[in-house]
């Protein structure tokens, strides 16, 4: 015999809010300078995970409140801009148990959990809407998979930990361009996490030069091998590419024998591997195609 509907979608609204219910420990309420609260993962013990864009430029004490009612003291351990993932320190806070979702497929449901404004808890389910391969922000930072959901937040729910429909935890949750809803996914931020509560920041590479993407001049489109490269507007005094001889208004069209199309194609080159290593250096200047030797060093903090 047929199951009446109302009792499918009685038990599945049942299931939504038990397995909310079960990730609300995950939910942290964070307060800086003032400001409406938002969202962090409670991600281990004594770290809270927040996301680093949702963050004042300069801070370093926050309040946290935990699902439990707990409010604490926090402090800021360390900050990644490229992958969008900040650390607070909460003490000896205890982190609830979880596990990393499987691999995530387009068309499954997924929930975020996090807190409106004034702290009130926040909860949505969505499809997932497109699952891709790993990517690299304008940063620079690498992000494990690309994973688009299908629903709409408010700023102070960025941060929240996304869960698939098992439980598992698929990340948090982060707004990318025009609002749209991404993961910054488990596997990111454990990548990241012991180098910032240790150190604070992430090291990458840096180049030291400003650039823009440019159409290579035709006639010389087959001696650079690409119709496109990224012109240098400004070249930094002592910087790896001011050493190598780089000039305002070279087009840089290779390193290490991958083609510059692009400034997301540039920092996905100089990540934490490429500081201290030398590449060729391909550029166009003055008509003709110049390749020249550049040891990549460490991004400045500032």
């Amino acid at each position: 015999m047929t199951e009446p509907a109302e009792d499918m979608l009685s038990r599945l609204s049942k299931a939504l809010a038990a397995r909310a219910a079960a990730a609300g420990p995950l939910v942290a309420s964070v307060a800086v300078r003032g400001r409406e609260r938002l969202s962090g993962t409670l991600w281990r013990q004594g770290l809270v995970v927040v996301s680093e864009q949702a963050l004042p430029r300069r801070f370093d004490e926050a309040e946290v409140r935990l699902a439990d009612g707990r409010r604490l003291d926090a402090r800021l351990a360390g900050r990644d801009p490229a992958t969008n993932v900040a650390l607070l320190r909460v003490g000896e806070a205890a982190a609830p148990a979880w596990s990393p979702a499987a691999d995530p497929q387009p068309g499954a449901l997924a929930m975020t959990l996090g807190v409106d404004g004034a702290g009130a808890s926040s909860v949505r389910v969505g499809a997932i809407r497109h699952v891709g391969p790993e990517w690299h922000s304008r940063a620079g930072g690498r992000i494990d998979r690309r994973i688009m959901l299908d629903l709409r937040i408010e700023p102070s729910e960025e941060g929240g930990p996304v869960i698939d429909m098992t439980g598992g935890l698929l990340g948090i949750s982060t707004l990318g361009p025009r609002r749209r809803l991404l993961v910054i996914p488990t596997a990111t931020v454990e990548r990241v996490l012991e180098p910032l509560a240790h150190n604070g920041r992430i090291a990458r590479g840096w180049l030291g030069v400003a650039v823009q993407r440019v159409t290579v001049p035709e006639e010389l489109r087959a001696a650079a091998g690409q119709t496109e490269g990224l012109m240098a507007l400004a070249v930094a005094e002592n910087g790896p590419a001011a050493a190598a001889g780089v000039l305002m208004g070279d087009i840089l069209v290779a390193l290490d024998g991958t083609g510059l199309t692009g400034m997301t194609r540039l920092a996905g080159l100089l990540g934490a591997e490429a500081v201290g290593k030398r590449f060729a250096l391909r550029l166009i200047r003055a008509g003709a195609v110049h390749s020249v030797e550049v040891t990549i060093a460490e991004r400045p903090s500032q």
